[in-house]
């Protein structure tokens, strides 16, 4: 952690960096960067770099200056030792040197400001699921698997084992904190799990998880793909989010759901009674929606603390606090925005004090439950007319964001072939 410009400083003369990444997310969570030399990090600190944001973040069309975040600075450890290459997360600003409205990060930072000001602290984690498919001769991604290995399997039958423990290693001397990883149900597939952390940070290491996923598998001769259903008769990838909520150092979610505050059941029943209006952003392309209800993937909105097919289940462990985790997003989806959207539909859930009724329990055999939007097209719609959305999000970034969906849905109606529409646009 660095504290001031003296602080990074000492450390890239120490340390030999010769690159310095300025790094930022786009509308639709992809990672974007800008290399600078050290030389120049003074001028980035103080005055901020100027870039043209045009088709990055809503339709700007205007340049904006991006700031590093001193805080988030990270060693690349793919990169030589000599010459060294770090990244910094950055604060967008306008040119004038006033705060951008479509910054993400600035926007769910606030959200957390927001929540504490409230007497709560929240922390997040992820588990993250992906696919690790052979390369041809040239390097290029093939549509095999390099594995038929199964759930919790080891070599011979995990081939992704070594792959898997070089990503750990380079996260974790990254600082971002992974804990758990393992085989998943798929092919080929696998799972790297996250500690809590706050929300802005668990933010930033899951944009920077998929960057370092595809740049380790790339280099051990593999393709990493976090498409949300690869496979028809396969496991889908999710991005399962944990969040635990407390005030006055006391989790709200108890040490079971009979234990559990009132506010811990507001906070579930403001996701449960929200989720349909902001699924278009935790799950934003045609083919997230081929996942839903399959092979313990979530279709329906309930909770549950014993079922492992709830939208919501909570999680209790001894020695730890009570906290939850949703259960439908994927990895396609922006975190900031997906973070932003779950702590305010939790905190107007407590602010409203809203119920959690046991008929939303997936025990109870006899309920009838909501189920998620089938579609792309249904989210896009449920989206615009949501008054929630409206009141988290800005106008604009939502506007932008529903007309690159319809976009998308339009160009997969006028594909020919509806399967490689989604293998080119999302593989």
């Amino acid at each position: 952690m660095f504290f001031s410009e003296d602080d990074v400083l000492e450390f890239i003369e120490e340390n030999d960096v010769k690159f310095i990444r300025l790094t930022f997310c786009d509308t639709f969570g992809n990672m974007k960067n800008i290399a600078i030399m050290p030389r120049e990090l003074h001028r980035a600190i103080v005055d901020g770099i100027p870039f043209n944001a045009t088709d990055l973040l809503e339709s700007s069309h205007q340049n904006l200056l991006l700031k590093p975040d001193i805080s988030t600075l990270s060693v690349l450890p793919w990169r030589p030792q000599s010459g060294r290459v770090v990244r910094f997360f950055c604060t967008l600003y306008r040119m004038d040197g006033t705060p951008y409205e479509g910054d993400l990060r600035r926007n769910l930072r606030e959200t957390m400001k927001s929540i504490q000001e409230h007497g709560y602290q929240c922390e997040m984690g992820t588990r993250c699921e992906f696919y690790l498919f052979e390369t041809d001769m040239q390097g290029k991604p093939t549509r095999t698997p390099c594995d038929q290995g199964g759930y919790l399997d080891v070599a011979p039958l995990d081939k992704c084992e070594n792959t898997r423990r070089e990503i750990c290693l380079s996260l974790d001397e990254m600082g971002l904190n992974p804990t758990t990883s393992c085989h998943k149900h798929g092919p080929g597939q696998n799972e790297i799990d996250f500690a809590c952390s706050n929300a802005l940070t668990a933010a930033d290491n899951m944009v920077h998880y998929k960057t370092v996923v595809k740049t380790i598998a790339s280099q051990n001769g593999f393709y990493a793909s976090f498409m949300p259903k690869p496979f028809p008769d396969c496991s889908g990838s999710a991005l399962k989010i944990t969040i635990s909520v407390k005030k006055d150092d006391a989790s709200i979610f108890g040490t079971s759901h009979k234990s559990m505050l009132p506010e811990g059941r507001a906070f579930i029943a403001g996701i449960l009674n929200r989720v349909r209006e902001f699924t278009m952003f935790s799950n934003p392309t045609i083919n997230s929606y081929e996942r839903f209800g399959l092979r313990a993937a979530p279709s329906h909105i309930n909770w549950s603390e014993e079922n492992r097919i709830p939208l919501i289940q909570l999680l209790y462990a001894p020695g730890r606090d009570g906290s939850i985790e949703f259960r439908s997003a994927d990895p396609y989806c922006n975190p900031y925005i997906t973070f932003q959207m779950l702590l305010s539909a939790g905190m107007a859930g407590i602010q409203n004090g809203e119920e959690l009724t046991d008929t939303m329990n997936a025990a109870n055999a006899s309920s009838v439950f909501p189920t998620l939007p089938s579609s792309l097209e249904e989210s896009i719609r449920l989206a615009q007319n949501s008054s929630f959305v409206h009141a988290v999000l800005p106008e604009t970034l939502i506007q932008d964001y529903a007309a690159a969906m319809e976009q998308q849905v339009a160009a997969y109606h006028a594909a020919q072939d509806s399967q490689a529409f989604c293998f080119d646009r999302y593989f």
